[in-house]
C-alpha cells in the first residue's frame, strides 16, 4: 500500500449510551467545555494523516450533530446511524465509499475515546499503509482477570501477560473491513473481532492511557479532572 494511501476515519456515534446516564446521546454529552464528538473528531484532524471523518449520527438528530461539527467543514461529513454500532459502522463505511473510492484505510474510531492521543492514531495509520490489513491500539492488562461461569464462581485465571485491553482508532485494509461486515452474522462491538473471524491477522500497536473510554458518570468526572487544562 502506497505511503501516502487516502484515509478515512468512521465515528458511529448514534448511540443513546444509557450507562452514561444523560438526557442526549453520549456523543454530544460536554466534557472539558465541549461534546465528545467535536473533541474526537478534532483530534483525530490533529493526527494530519486522516484526510476525511464520517460520523453516524441517530438518526433523529443529524442536524443537531451537524451543527455541532460545523466547525470543521466540509473534512466532516454526517450521516443517519443505524440501530447497532456495527449498523453504523456500515452505513458510514458506505459514504465513504461512495464519496471517495480510492479510499484505502480506514479507521473505527469510538467517540467516547474522544481523546485518544494523535500519535496512536499515527501509529494505527502508518501499521496499515506499511502492510498490516489489521491494526489495534492495545495496552497491557494491570489486573488479575478471573474466568467466571454462569453461578459467579471461577473457573479460571488467564495469564495477563497474554491479555491487552483493547482501544481506538482500530485501522483498516478498506476491502478487508467491507468483506468482514459483509460476511456479519450478529451485532458486535468490536470491529476486529469480526475481521478475527475470517481467519486473518490482527496486528498491534501501542495504545495510551488518555484513551479511556468514557461510559459512565465516573468515568466523565475523570475526564474532566485530567483533560481540562489539556490543548487537545
Amino acid at each position: 500500500m502506497a505511503a501516502d494511501a487516502r484515509v478515512v476515519a468512521l465515528v458511529p456515534a448514534a448511540g443513546r449510551g444509557v450507562r452514561l446516564g444523560a438526557p442526549i446521546p453520549k456523543a454530544l454529552v460536554p466534557v472539558c467545555g465541549a461534546p465528545l464528538l467535536v473533541h474526537a473528531v478534532r483530534g483525530l484532524l490533529a493526527a494530519g494523516c486522516v484526510d476525511q471523518v464520517v460520523v453516524a449520527a441517530p438518526p433523529d438528530m443529524v442536524d443537531v450533530v451537524v451543527d455541532a461539527l460545523r466547525e470543521f467543514g466540509p473534512t466532516v461529513r454526517v450521516v443517519p446511524g443505524g440501530e447497532e454500532r456495527s449498523d453504523s459502522v456500515r452505513l458510514a463505511l458506505d459514504e465513504a465509499v461512495s464519496t471517495h473510492p480510492d479510499t484505502r484505510v480506514v479507521l473505527v474510531h469510538d467517540a467516547a475515546r474522544c481523546f485518544t492521543p494523535p500519535e496512536v492514531i499515527r501509529a494505527v495509520v502508518e501499521a496499515v499503509r506499511a502492510g498490516a490489513p489489521a491494526v489495534i491500539p492495545v495496552l497491557p492488562v494491570a489486573d488479575t482477570v478471573k474466568e467466571v461461569d454462569s453461578a459467579g464462581h471461577v473457573v479460571a485465571t488467564p495469564d495477563r501477560s497474554r491479555l491487552r485491553v483493547v482501544q481506538t482508532p482500530q485501522g483498516f485494509d478498506i476491502d478487508l473491513l467491507r468483506r468482514a461486515h459483509d460476511q456479519q452474522d450478529a451485532p458486535v462491538t468490536d470491529d476486529a473481532g469480526l475481521v478475527e473471524r475470517l481467519g486473518e491477522p490482527v496486528a498491534t500497536v501501542a495504545g495510551h492511557p488518555h484513551a479511556l473510554k468514557i461510559t459512565t458518570p465516573f468515568d466523565l468526572v475523570i475526564a474532566e479532572a485530567l483533560f481540562s487544562g489539556a490543548q487537545l
